[in-house]
């Protein structure tokens, strides 16, 4: 019953966390990669001498007055991401005969603004279609407890939870993209679209439990139902949490350079959607509760 207690203040924290995540964006914006802005990506390594210094390449790039800005990257302990405005192939072997005969590709990635555009459309219509389809799953689930809260309310609330679980980890990403160059890609789509998964999983959770206890009747006031609704599962909740938030983590630390960002995201998704089912969701079931009875 604590969290009940003092709903008021959790759905102030959470409300606060999505302001500033909204200002971040705003902010700073999100450094579209070029999977959304078009653009040319060169992977190169360096296998049989020592990777030349980062400033070496910069250099070595700044010989081709016609190539624009380029963003340099190091990828593990040989080689380098070149990401660069859509080149033509004769600025193909240009930048490979500047980054010297010990330079060995290892891909080129060339995409033109209109595919970017069309990323951007699905990733949207993604987005919404996720949404009413858990609105209407949730509404039509639980349908047999309309009272006293409707069902489609509960849709409704899980909705606006998945917004903060996206919004925070959005902002969080603004912040580390301003900083640290890092870029919005396919894989932040994908982490999204997970953490909408994940996170809806888990306050249906919460839900579910409020719905049986509901049936069986046995506390007697609506608060009284979700406080000892989540006494029975925040436990459970946070432990499952916890055991794929170690897993991601040694990702973020130790995996891949090229999966970082998705791991980061689903971290913060995770870590975030845990706290939004308990303290955030349930709390906000209860207040629509009590705006309802003031009608």
């Amino acid at each position: 019953m604590f969290i009940i207690k003092y709903k008021k203040i959790f759905v102030f924290i959470s409300v606060a966390l999505v302001v500033l995540s909204i200002g971040s964006i705003l902010i700073f914006g999100l450094n579209m990669g070029i999977d959304f802005k078009g653009g040319s990506l060169t992977e190169v390594e360096y296998t049989t001498v020592a990777r030349p210094d980062q400033s070496v390449i910069e250099a070595s790039l700044k010989t081709l007055p016609t190539l624009g800005q380029a963003l340099i990257q190091p990828i593990g302990d040989k080689g380098y991401s070149i990401k660069t405005r859509d080149i033509t192939d004769k600025e193909h072997r240009e930048v490979l005969t500047a980054l010297g005969v010990a330079a060995t590709e290892k891909s080129f990635t060339s995409i033109g603004p209109s595919v970017g555009a069309e990323l951007v459309r699905k990733s949207l219509i993604s987005f919404i279609l996720v949404s009413l389809g858990i609105i209407f799953w949730i509404a039509f689930s639980f349908r047999k407890v309309s009272k006293p809260v409707s069902s489609w309310k509960y849709g409704l609330i899980a909705i606006v939870t998945l917004v903060h679980d996206i919004m925070i980890p959005v902002g969080v990403f603004a912040v580390l993209s301003h900083f640290s160059g890092v870029e919005v890609d396919t894989l932040f789509v994908v982490a999204i679209l997970t953490v909408l998964g994940l996170s809806v999983s888990d306050t249906i959770v919460v839900f579910d439990r409020i719905r049986e206890n509901i049936r069986i009747g046995h506390f007697k006031t609506f608060e009284e139902t979700v406080g000892r609704s989540l006494e029975q599962v925040y436990t459970r909740s946070i432990a499952t949490s916890s055991t794929v938030i170690i897993a991601l983590l040694a990702l973020v630390f130790w995996g891949p350079a090229s999966t970082k960002v998705f791991a980061l995201m689903l971290t913060a998704g995770m870590f975030f959607g845990t706290y939004s089912s308990i303290f955030f969701a349930s709390p906000l079931i209860v207040i629509a509760k009590n705006w309802q009875d003031k009608k």
